[in-house]
This record gives C-alpha cells, structure tokens and sequence, in this order.
C-alpha cells in the first residue's frame, strides 16, 4: 500500500520571506482559503510575535480554517511559543513549530551556546508548547551541516519531551540529495524513538535541488514535506510543492506514496500566488510555466497531435490547465463574462462584477481578443483588497526622440478629490512617477521596474510589476492594461496604496496634508 506524504505549506510564512513578498492580512486569507481547497494537510500561517499583522493573520486563518492543520512558528522561547497558543486558540487543528539550530556553526556564531544549554532549551520549548497544544513541531536548523550523532541527540530528546514531528531542515540548500537522504536514513536507523513522531524535510533551492533533496528525504523514511507555491522563499526559494507533487505523482513506480493534494487546483494556486505577491513566474517554470505545456517544434507539434503523451508526461488538466481557450469579445455580455469567471474558480459579489465588466468592456473595445489570463489579471486589479486610498482617473504624456517626456496625472482621494498635476522626467514612465508624486507627496524610492506581456500578440495586456522602498519596508505594485504607461500609473498607485496604509494614521495624514 502506497505511504501517505503530508504537505507543510509554508509559502505564508517563508515564502513571504521573498523580498518584496509581503502580503497583507485579507491576501494572506485568500491565500489560505485556496491552499485549504488545493488539499495541503498543514499551513504555516506565519510568525505570530513577529508583528501585529502576523499575529492576525495567523488568528483569523485558525479562526477561518476548518479542514487543514494550522501551525505558527516560534523560537525556543516561552513568549513566543505562549504569543503563538494565543493566535492559534481558535484553530480546529493547531501546530507550534519551535526550535533551534544544531550545527556547530549556528550554536557557536549565531546562539552562542553549547550543545548541552541548546539540547535542554529545546527540551524546555517543547514541553512549553505541549502545555498548549498536542500537535508539536520541533526544528533542527541546518541539520544538513550538523554532527549527525549530536542531531538524533537532539531528536531523541525532544521526541521523549513530547515533539510529534521532527524538521531535519537544509537551511543553506547545501547538501546533495545523496547526502541529504543518507542523513533522513541515519536519523531513522540511530533515534531509537523515531517511530513516535514524522520525519519531516524543509529544503532550500540554493543549488537547484530542494525538490530532488525533499524527494531522496522521501525515499529515506520522512512522511512530510515542507514546501511553497512557486517554490518562493528566502534566497533561492523553498521546495516547489506543484513540482514535488506532481514528481510523486507521475512517478508512483519510483516512490510508491500519495499526497492529499487536489492536483486540478495546482496552477490557480499558482497563479493566486504570483498575482498577489509580484513574483512572475517564469515562463520556463516545471509545471506552472506558461511554456511548460507549449510546443513551438514542429516535430513536437505533430507528435502532441497526434497522441498528446509523445511530448507530454503529465495532462495539463491534472494541475487545472484547460487546454481550450473560451474568447470574450466587446458583444460578450455580462453574464457571459460572469460565467467565464466562474468557470476559472473565481466567485465574486454583484459590485465586484460591475467593476471587473466595466474594465472588460474598455479591453474588449481596444483588443480583438480577450483570453482568460487578461480575465484573471484585470479581476486581480480590481477586487484588490489593498485600501484604495489612491485611484487613478486619467493619466495623458506626451513624448518622443526630439520631446521632453511629460505627463499628466489625474488621480481621486479617499475623501472624493480629485487632484491635477504634471510634471516631466527622463521617459514617458518617470514623467508620470514624478507627477504622482507631486500630488501624493510620499517619500519612497523605486527601486525595480519590469513588464511582462499577459497573453500574445501586439495588442497584448502589459503586466507592470513594480517595487518601491521606504526605510526598511518594500511594498510591490501591480498594474494591468495594454496600455504600457496606464498600466504603470496603476502600478506605482497600487504600492503607494500599500505603503500608507501600512504606516501609521499620524505619518499618512502629515503626508497627505502636502497634497491638498
């Protein structure tokens, strides 16, 4: 009988460690929504003592989540590990996940303790955390540079304090996946408790094999596997859990186990996840790539035709790719357009619809074509739940290669203003940063730019990603239209939206106050 591998999603935790990843509290929900309905068996909901927002966000996904486990990271400290039990106290199925390195690198540089005081801190947390919970997850840091006999020390010792899962993680992304499952098995063959609690794997892409180490770890006795959507994450990214699961999938005759993954939900999540992080994914992606089930050589093209799995190991309908393509155009009416939405998993209120066909009308006048990446992307911008404090009415430059880029910027206020200016800059782009600027009157520095066309052809919708800084904080900002320069206004709007309302009321009204 095939084995059961649990899936640990971490992408709201370390995933979000991605620079300029953040996600608010709402996108964090809707993220977790759909990580419950693409069948993931825990979600890492994020860091509780970290910051306020991580404490909520953790509070209303337990309060919200029904059918997954719900974990919350802590170190190997009392306030944390009693700040998480707080945040997860709603939650149908709570985990703490605590711990500590074991390298000697960590424990010498980073903890500055020795092997004895970091065993018994670690026995104290989790005997902590069981005080609260009966679902403990207790990590090794970069186990993969650890003395291995001090590590199943260490695992047998917090195994008999009451640990449930073991996190024996790769934190540098350092090992190969020989070495990494022949670490898994030495774990297994030298903890003489072992067989009361999971083997759990967490592995990092720094030299390209999270998903082949998690994947050895699996062959070597570990039941769970910590992962992300898109494989974001710190550095490198995480393991890619639409890759890792698909590798099981497809691969039963080598690895003989099941997941609890609804596989049709992979690229929606996908998809979820790019849109509300700024992460494009690339084209070239396993899986979720926009080329990954593209045939541009005419060999490959007839041998796909004539029977699809020539070229194809996996049916792209098994991770929710739908092959046929339904084309709206400007006589498509709103019910159509309502039905089309629905068809690609997304549910909407009558207001939000009015907003997405007022905007798919404007589309639709200007492109011949309106295909269902163009859809998602315009319902994306629309039903944003970042606060619209700005919003952008027009937006007209003037440039050339004997001009002065200008532009003019209308945009409205929360209060109902609507504020003028102009300004020039170096191209049409910075005209219309530097105009908006004028009006807004908020310090911030951008610090990347990039354009990706949604779908093809010349009249194609332009996805403008942006990221902007202020202090220590990135804030990312997306904007769609096939026009490049409107799709930039919005852009820079959505991440300056993002910025005041993460600063405080007193900072947003001073700075504000320079608009008027």
């Amino acid at each position: 009988m095939a084995d059961r591998i649990y899936i640990f999603d971490t992408t709201l935790r370390d995933g979000e460690q991605s620079p300029g990843a953040s996600m608010n509290v709402d996108e964090k929900l809707e993220i977790a929504r759909q990580l419950e309905r693409l069948g993931v068996d825990v979600i890492e909901a994020g860091f509780p003592i970290s910051s306020p927002g991580d404490f909520q966000a953790v509070q209303r996904i337990s309060q919200m989540i029904k059918n997954c486990t719900v974990c919350g990271l802590t170190r190997a400290v009392p306030k944390d590990i009693e700040v998480a039990a707080e945040a997860l106290k709603d939650a149908v199925n709570p985990r703490i996940h605590t711990g500590l390195g074991v390298s000697d690198s960590h424990l010498q540089h980073k903890l500055r303790m020795t092997r004895e005081q970091a065993m018994e801190r670690g026995v104290t947390a989790v005997k902590h955390a069981r005080k609260f919970v009966s679902d403990v997850e207790y990590f090794l840091e970069d186990s993969g540079r650890a003395d291995r006999d001090y590590l199943c020390q260490v695992i047998e010792a917090v195994i008999k304090a009451g640990a449930t899962v073991i996190n024996i993680p790769d934190t540098t992304g350092y090992t190969t996946p020989n070495e990494y499952g022949a670490l898994i098995r030495y774990v297994v063959e030298h903890v003489s408790n072992i067989d009361k609690a999971r083997i759990s794997v967490h592995c990092h892409n720094d030299l390209g094999m999270a998903v082949a180490n998690s994947l050895a770890g699996v062959q070597n006795g570990a039941r769970q596997i910590e992962c992300t959507i898109n494989g974001i994450g710190e550095r490198a990214g995480n393991t890619s859990l639409e890759e890792v699961v698909m590798a099981m999938h497809v691969r039963k005759d080598i690895y003989d186990c099941v997941t609890g993954v609804t596989t049709q939900e992979i690229y929606k999540t996908s998809r979820m996840v790019s849109t509300t992080t700024g992460i494009f994914v690339q084209p070239n992606k396993a899986i979720v790539g926009a080329n990954a089930f593209a045939h541009s050589s005419g060999i490959h093209q007839d041998g796909v035709l004539k029977e699809r799995t020539t070229y194809e190991i996996i049916d792209p309908q098994d991770v929710g790719i739908n092959e046929s393509k339904i084309i709206l155009s400007a006589r498509s009416g709103r019910h159509a357009l309502q039905h089309r939405l629905q068809e690609l998993g997304f549910a909407y209120d009558e207001t939000q619809i009015d907003k997405i066909y007022a905007r798919f009308l404007e589309l639709a006048d200007r492109k011949k074509e309106v295909y269902d990446e163009d859809l998602a992307k315009i319902a994306a911008d629309e039903t944003s739940t970042v606060a619209h404090i700005y919003e952008l009415l027009h937006v007209q430059v003037s440039c050339g290669d004997k001009m002065l880029p200008t532009a003019t910027v209308t945009i409205r206020d929360a209060s109902g203003r609507e504020l003028t200016d102009s300004c020039h800059g170096t191209g049409p782009v910075d005209a219309i940063y530097r105009a908006v600027n004028r009006i807004v009157n908020v310090e911030n520095d951008l610090i990347e730019f990039s354009i990706q066309s949604v779908t093809e052809g010349i009249d194609a919708l332009a996805d403008v990603t942006i990221r902007i800084r202020r202090g220590n904080d990135i804030y990312t900002g997306r904007g769609a239209d096939n026009d490049i320069v409107v799709a930039s206004a919005r852009a820079y709007l959505h991440a300056l939206n993002k910025l005041l309302a993460r600063v405080t009321p007193s900072d947003a009204e001073r700075e504000m106050a320079g608009s008027v």
